[in-house]
């Protein structure tokens, strides 16, 4: 009679695992499917630019939202972004992941006229090839891809309906000398000094240089652009860009907008403490999207800033949750 009860017991174990676990799997997450890989040619240069894609059937017969998702600063196209392909495909969005020249170690790339155009162009690929909504047409990147986001936001901002920037760099000058600050020129230091031909100070043309690249000159132009930037409070420690590369761009925005500034006494005890020694009403509540704590929030019109407990890394979740209650209407050339 034990050895009955036993069984039955375990047969009761395993009918549940049956009923329960294959379901709780599933609800983890979306399938992320195969991108398919196509080729852009440049309307500067012509060179063929490959770009990787995904879209849902309906999107060739009825307005679709459009995400561009921006690589990071030692990648390329190829490079696995799949959680941000994951909510694209959850939501019914179409996907474009660009190559944008690639790798940031030469001067076609990290924000050169050539990069920025790459951008453009597959947006303008992505609107002839599917029916893109363009009043819901979004950008985002971390890291280098979050320098991109910046830059085109400031260079573009009519192209875009909103943009998210994760970690991204504001001031290359500024980082080149982060990264050299020890009396030894780092790599990224190195790689920056590729891009722009030398390091700052070289002549006024390498300075022309880094100022035509960092979104700090810029991004104060983006207007009525619904603008969402982020960074880790431990960045620039455990990671490679300190957080006031976020907050100074937000700054910029603000002022442009008349809006309240963060304080150099802000940035600097977020900087040390991680976090604020007196937040204002906002700065630390929660935000579910998230799933952790936030240091510091503001907002001046359409853009925000976020300060969150992390480090060098987004939360493509967050960012899309946020995209997806953007609309703006865009302007495209015909």
């Amino acid at each position: 009679m034990t050895n009955q009860l036993h069984a039955w017991r375990l047969w009761s174990l395993l009918l549940l695992m049956g009923l329960f676990a294959p379901a709780a799997a599933g609800a983890d997450e979306t399938k992320v499917p195969e991108l398919e890989v196509r080729t852009i040619s440049s309307t500067i240069d012509g060179a063929e630019q490959p770009v990787r894609v995904s879209a849902p059937e309906s999107a060739t017969t009825r307005p679709t939202p459009l995400l561009i998702s921006l690589h990071t600063w030692s990648s390329d196209y190829r490079q696995d972004r799949s959680p941000w392909v994951r909510e694209a495909v959850q939501r019914g969005w179409i996907y474009v992941q660009p190559n944008f020249r690639g790798r940031n170690d030469k001067p076609a790339a990290c924000g050169s006229e050539l990069a920025r155009q790459d951008v453009l162009d597959a947006l303008d690929w992505a609107r002839r090839t599917w029916q893109v909504d363009d009043e819901r047409i979004y950008l985002a990147g971390v890291s280098g891809g979050g320098h991109m986001t910046m830059l085109m936001a400031g260079y573009y901002p009519e192209r875009f309906s909103a943009i998210s920037a994760w970690v991204g760099i504001s001031d290359l000058a500024e980082w080149y000398r982060f990264h050299s600050s020890d009396g030894e020129v780092g790599n990224y230091a190195r790689m920056v000094a590729a891009c722009c031909d030398g390091a700052p100070g070289t002549s006024a043309k390498v300075d022309a240089e880094y100022a035509s690249r960092s979104p700090i000159n810029f991004i104060a132009r983006v207007g009525d652009l619904r603008v969402d930037l982020n960074a880790g409070v431990k960045d620039g420690k455990s990671g490679s860009v300190p957080i006031h590369h976020t907050l100074r761009a937000f700054n910029a925005i603000a002022a442009a907008g008349g809006y309240s500034t963060i304080s150099d006494a802000e940035m600097d005890y977020l900087w040390e403490n991680g976090r604020l020694e007196s937040p204002l009403p906002g700065d630390e509540d929660e935000d579910p999207t998230y799933g952790r704590e936030i240091w510091l929030r503001r907002e001046a019109g359409p853009a925000r800033v976020t300060i969150f407990e992390g480090g060098h890394e987004a939360v493509p979740e967050a960012a899309c949750a946020w995209l997806e209650q953007q609309s703006r209407k865009t302007r495209h050339p015909e």
